[in-house]
């Protein structure tokens, strides 16, 4: 019992601290919500430290339970550093207005143990507990405003579609559980493997598959999306944007490599469908948005279904591609919704239309550089770093004999860049809107310019660490 105590380190730090903050917040009161944020980032970056795996072959506690290997201490430390990002920019957001509370930071805690668990799970339903622990938090931060009709318009849906989608991950469980004996992932992919996929079998990985692509917002699973990031506080929208998407991309990685390895024939046309209808709709349904927000949500569905074509593959390189594709995904997204953060009218007011871009090059030159390089790498346009991850999840793909998939993500990825090439177009080449407000939060300026530094040519640098870090994380699931 102690060593399994050990493994789960990071999470007890973590529900400690959210607790110790929740006190903190009952006593403090809302004067106390800043220094509970900064005292949240200090426990991501405490947990960080004390992830085990990273460089052993992993170990397992709980009878099967929860793993502690390579692959979640990679997820780990890349979830750690989004929401520790995120919080940041909660701090600099809620404060202006005077509706920064002090539980903020605790929920966002509390949804960084749902998703260490479920990207340690070893068991179904350590990976329902885990995913429900990040989704009851996630459901209380979307509508955290609670006087913006739209952030609790937001809320509530999130909260109905998220139920759906947890109902649906159950019933898979059960089914799993009734025709395999088990629920630990090693003794269902040895069923699996035994007398082949039976029908019930096959209904149970499908429904498994569809509550887990809730998620990561895959089509068709992705109603949700535009209209949460929509009405979401910019800082909350950015937090679903990156953390949790890491978390069920890594859940959805392990699932079906450990849990359904032997059925890799059932779930890979299951990924192959969401990836493509993933990249085509978040390509095609992003040309006509006019709010930047809804926008980001059809990209981020856009770049989770180039994260499946890796997938698809099912091989060690096609896992480390993905977990490469997500680190660099992540640092574009986050940069993208700390450059969002900073369109306010000259009286302070969020402003989300991309008309009111128009022309930023000539009143705010900072601001519309960073925009630039974001759009640009987030299209994958060569020699930003954001084209290298695409790069690789293609390659996975035309070495597993998937050499169509690939060029039909190819012929996407053009539609895609139609969107982000308007917005660059749209910033340096229209006529001047009235001028944004000059920002004060300089530590968000800090963190935009560095963003822009790795998914510029210089992230070409880290190409050596990162594909060491990937494959060896990728290598603990095979």
């Amino acid at each position: 019992m102690t060593d399994s105590l050990a493994l789960t380190l990071p999470e007890i730090i973590l529900t400690l601290s959210a607790l110790a903050l929740l006190m903190v917040a009952a006593y403090g009161g809302d004067k106390s919500a800043k220094i509970a944020t900064w005292l949240a980032i200090a426990a991501f970056v405490v947990a960080a430290l004390f992830v085990p795996g990273i460089r052993d072959a992993g170990a397992v506690g709980f009878d099967g339970l929860f793993v502690a290997d390579s692959f979640a201490a990679f997820s780990k430390i890349l979830i750690y550093i989004a929401a520790a990002v995120a919080l940041v920019a909660a701090s600099g957001w809620f404060g202006r207005d005077r509706d920064f509370r002090a539980e903020y930071p605790v929920l966002v805690l509390l949804s960084g143990v749902g998703m260490g668990m479920m990207v340690s799970a070893g068991d179904l339903l350590t990976l329902y507990v885990g995913l429900e622990l990040q989704s009851l938090a996630a459901y209380v931060l979307a509508s955290f405003q609670r006087k913006d009709t739209r952030s609790a318009e937001a809320g509530l849906k999130y909260f109905v579609l998220g139920a759906l989608a947890s109902g649906i991950l159950l019933y898979g469980i059960s089914l799993l559980y009734g025709f395999t004996g088990s629920t630990l992932f090693g003794d269902v992919a040895v069923a699996l493997g035994r007398d082949g996929v039976s029908t019930g079998e096959l209904f149970g990985i499908v429904f498994v598959l569809a509550g887990i692509a809730f998620k990561v917002s895959a089509v068709p699973f992705h109603m949700w999306t535009p209209d949460v990031y929509e009405g979401a506080p910019t800082p909350v929208t950015a937090f679903f944007a990156s953390a949790p998407k890491v978390a069920a991309m890594a859940l959805l990685t392990r699932v079906v490599i450990e849990a359904m390895g032997p059925a890799t024939d059932a779930w890979r046309q299951i990924i192959i469908f969401m990836a493509l209808a993933s990249t085509i709709l978040g390509g095609v349904a992003a040309i006509s948005q006019p709010n930047i927000k809804r926008l980001l949500a059809y990209s981020s569905i856009n770049n989770i279904g180039f994260a499946l074509i890796g997938l698809a593959a099912g091989t060690r390189e096609g896992v480390a591609s993905v977990l490469f594709y997500m680190a660099v995904y992540v640092v574009m997204t986050l940069g993208a919704f700390l450059c969002v953060q900073r369109m306010r009218d000259a009286d302070g007011r969020p402003v989300e239309t991309i008309a009111s871009l128009s022309g930023l090059s000539r009143t705010n030159p900072a601001l519309a550089a960073a925009f630039a390089v974001f759009m640009f790498s987030l299209a994958g346009v060569p020699p930003l770093f954001g084209f290298w991850p695409k790069f690789l999840v293609f390659t996975a793909a035309v070495e597993a004999n998937l050499t169509w998939l690939a060029a039909i993500g190819i012929a996407t990825s053009v539609i895609s860049a139609f969107y982000y090439l308007m917005i660059v177009k749209t910033i340096y080449f229209d006529e001047p809107a009235p001028a944004y407000e000059r920002s004060p939060a300089r530590i968000e300026g800090v963190l935009i310019l560095l963003a822009a530094l790795f998914v510029s040519p210089l992230g070409y640098l880290s190409i050596p660490l990162l594909d060491a870090a990937t494959l060896n994380a990728a290598g603990a699931l095979f």
